[in-house]
């Protein structure tokens, strides 16, 4: 994609949503990292409804390690892959204890070092909670990125490495929740929305749908 198409079509997306943020429920750090690690192949909306309960009644490190992965997993059953997720989370949250005050990390490296966070959740919660011009790229964003054409590649990783690259500075801190929700709600997997798409003339599919 040229260079003028993608700061066109960034501008575009910033204009029809100025502020993006998460769908996922959370209002401290260690909540948002609990919430990303529990949404791996799981919906936002299933997540929600998890942390809904969980959160009043563990929602620091200190609480969750405390309720431990039996005392954890009535809260977080109805999320797929719950048992590997709640030794996860508890094994995360000791670390957190023990190693870092009780405080999440705002380094890349201390973040993959803890149980069930790998690069994409580092990436999150380096954006979304603190601020950080990170790209995290799901299945929404590498979609979206080799179906327009704006950041195409074969691995999740060459997709990340090559947005980083293209997307301009003024919209990377963004960027990775216009494309999430882009990817969500109107370029979706089985039958993209292209005829209410605002930048389907940038768009390089070639199977672009022509009717509701």
């Amino acid at each position: 994609m040229k260079r003028e198409n993608v700061v066109e079509l960034f501008r575009r997306l910033r204009d029809l949503d100025p502020s993006p943020t998460t769908e996922l429920v959370y209002t401290t750090p260690f909540e948002l990292l609990v919430a990303v690690t529990l949404s791996a192949q799981a919906t936002d909306v299933g997540v929600n409804k998890a942390t809904k309960k969980l959160f009043p009644v563990a929602n620091t490190p200190q609480a969750i390690a405390a309720l431990g992965e039996d005392g954890l997993k009535p809260y977080i059953s109805t999320i797929g892959l719950y048992n590997a997720k709640a030794k996860n989370v508890v094994a995360a949250s000791r670390i957190l204890v023990e190693r870092h005050a009780g405080e999440v990390p705002r380094s890349r490296e201390a973040l993959e070092a803890l149980p069930g966070v790998g690069r994409k959740t580092a990436n999150v919660v380096l954006n979304t909670a603190f601020g950080e011009p990170t790209i995290a790229v799901d299945t929404h964003i590498f979609r979206v990125a080799n179906r327009t054409g704006l950041a195409p590649g074969k691995t999740v990783r060459a997709v990340e490495d090559k947005l980083e690259k293209v997307v301009p500075k003024e919209f990377k801190k963004d960027a990775h929740h216009w494309l999430i929700l882009h990817g969500r709600y109107v370029c979706k997997a089985r039958k993209p929305d292209c005829p209410r798409c605002p930048i389907r003339d940038l768009c390089a599919y070639r199977h672009k749908t022509v009717t509701d």
